[in-house]
C-alpha cells in the first residue's frame, strides 16, 4: 500500500514537474512525501 502510495507521488511530482509547472516549489512537497514513504516502509515495514 505505501509501494503504490509512493509511486503516485512520484508521478504526479514528475507530471507537475516535467508538464504543469503551475506550483512551482510546492510541487517538490510530492517528491519528498514520496521519499519519505519510501524510508518509512525500508525502516519500518515488512515486505
Amino acid at each position: 500500500m505505501l509501494w503504490l502510495l509512493a509511486v503516485i507521488l512520484v508521478v504526479l511530482w514528475v507530471l507537475g514537474f516535467a508538464i504543469f509547472h503551475i506550483a512551482g516549489g510546492l510541487i517538490h512537497i510530492l517528491i519528498v512525501i514520496a521519499v519519505i514513504v519510501v524510508v518509512y516502509k525500508l525502516f519500518f515495514g515488512r515486505g
